[in-house]
């Protein structure tokens, strides 16, 4: 009997290290909520692109009964660019001083306090926009302070949840909220706008960002260590699949090492190059939709929405598909990350110009920037999450790093993109494509030269991977 025990303890103990299942798990369900989470976020980012239309007296479309009530405000195109782009003036504040925060003070807390502060401000941009367009200015600002540390916040929760072959199904998961949070606040926002008027449009999605944060204080934990009701399984093969990736040297950031890596430099490029292309769009594509092809505020929401609802199926499918070729073993890490960005940022930047020479044929120009946006969904799965495979314990500050320099497009691009788009013709719209393609196609290929996959080793003394 005694040889039985020595004998089979180890091989339970094997068994229970290999995998744990998904099904009703802690990792998945952290996943869900973070995905509802980032629902709410992106959800109170763009339901001012759609707003803003009805909040204009110069749109072409007729206004409701109910809508008639709301304000409305002579803002110019420059003064719209400010008000559009002003979100992006806090959030890049936020996005390393973010990632820092969510080692030192944990990051549940800190993901649930940006979520709650970002809602708080949404319910009060109605009041801030009868002030005054630079009280709008500020609101939206302050609003992009508090969402500044949400994604840093989850890449430092993730390190500590997502084992390495389950990244890419985790992450995306969570992260398809973002893109689902878009599909359903601009068609949303539209039918609010025309119903019940533009205030509400802030008032409702406000709410949803409230009622997240109970759910998250009370059902969400910083690690699988800390999680009171997560099973001794999956609790010991989380940490010790991670266990060769997390750094030994805890409270030391290697910061000249995160500065001067050229891995981290890589994502920084895409990262930023891919924003450009989205931020382009998240902001301006109801404005292109109601001034070039003519669509009413409600078509606008239902359509606009379209480009977002092909990301995130193809996400959530890269992701899956990703995961098989890494756990397989057909493919490396850095030629899974690589292949897929290429396809999620070059794709897109062929069919976004391309939706600009349509001509007349809007149903061909809501077809292209659709097949536009789903192919950028694959790039989820590449340089998207590559903090987590080549610095797993500092992902929340390379994430708020990479996210500075990405956060610039959202800033600037509406402004320059309006700027470019004074007299609203098709051959503007075409010249502002082109920028975002150009950008895009180059921001690939200096990943494909000098993106790793591999964990680097100023990340851990002890360096392991899934393949270089």
């Amino acid at each position: 009997m005694i040889y039985w025990k020595l004998f089979t303890r180890p091989f339970i103990r094997f068994l229970l290290l290999r995998s744990a299942p998904a099904c009703c798990s802690s990792r998945y369900g952290l996943a869900l909520l973070s995905s509802y989470g980032f629902f709410v976020v992106y959800s109170l980012r763009v339901n001012l692109s759609v707003a803003m239309v009805d909040m204009l007296n110069n749109t072409h479309q007729s206004r409701s009964d109910h809508s008639g009530s709301a304000g409305v405000y002579n803002w110019d195109s420059a003064t719209q660019g400010w008000i559009l782009g002003s979100f992006f003036y806090g959030y890049i504040l936020t996005q390393i001083p973010g990632g820092y925060l969510a080692g030192r003070c944990g990051a549940k807390w800190l993901m649930g306090f940006g979520v709650l502060g970002t809602a708080l401000f949404t319910l009060l941009t109605p009041l801030a926009a009868d002030l005054g367009a630079s009280y709008l200015i500020v609101v939206r600002a302050l609003e992009g302070v508090g969402e500044g540390v949400t994604f840093p916040a989850m890449y430092t929760m993730w390190a500590s949840w997502a084992p390495p072959l389950e990244r890419s199904r985790l992450l995306t998961i969570s992260y398809i909220g973002a893109q689902l949070g878009t599909v359903v606040a601009l068609p949303l926002s539209g039918e609010i706008c025309f119903y019940m008027g533009w205030p509400y449009v802030f008032y409702l999605f406000g709410a949803v960002g409230v009622v997240w944060f109970v759910l998250w204080a009370f059902l969400v934990f910083d690690s699988p260590n800390s999680h009171p009701r997560i099973s001794e399984q999956e609790r010991l093969y989380i940490t010790n699949s991670l266990k060769n990736e997390l750094s030994t040297s805890a409270g030391h950031i290697p910061w000249r090492a995160i500065v001067t890596s050229m891995p981290l430099m890589a994502i920084v490029v895409a990262h930023f190059s891919y924003n450009w292309t989205f931020y382009t769009l998240l902001t301006l594509l109801p404005t292109y939709m109601n001034d070039i092809l003519g669509f009413s505020i409600q078509q606008n929401g239902f359509l606009s929405a379209l480009p977002y609802l092909g990301c995130a199926l193809m996400a959530v499918l890269s992701g899956q598909v990703a995961d098989y070729l890494r756990e397989t073993r057909l493919y490396s890490t850095v030629f899974v990350r690589k292949s897929f960005s290429l396809i999620g940022m070059i794709g897109p930047a062929v069919f976004l110009v391309a939706a600009g020479y349509t001509g007349c044929n809007y149903s061909l120009a809501v077809t292209f920037l659709t097949i536009s946006s789903a192919l950028g969904g694959v790039s989820a799965s590449g340089f998207n999450i590559n903090h987590l495979d080549i610095a797993p314990s500092y992902a929340g500050i390379l994430l708020g790093i990479t996210n500075t320099f990405a956060t610039i497009p959202g800033m600037v691009g509406p402004v320059i993109a309006r700027a470019l788009t004074h007299n609203n013709t098709i051959e503007e719209w075409q010249f502002v494509f082109y920028i975002a393609a150009a950008i895009n196609v180059f921001g690939a290929l200096f990943y494909a030269v000098f993106g790793r996959g591999t964990v680097q080793p100023w990340a851990v003394r002890t360096t392991y991977s899934h393949g270089d």
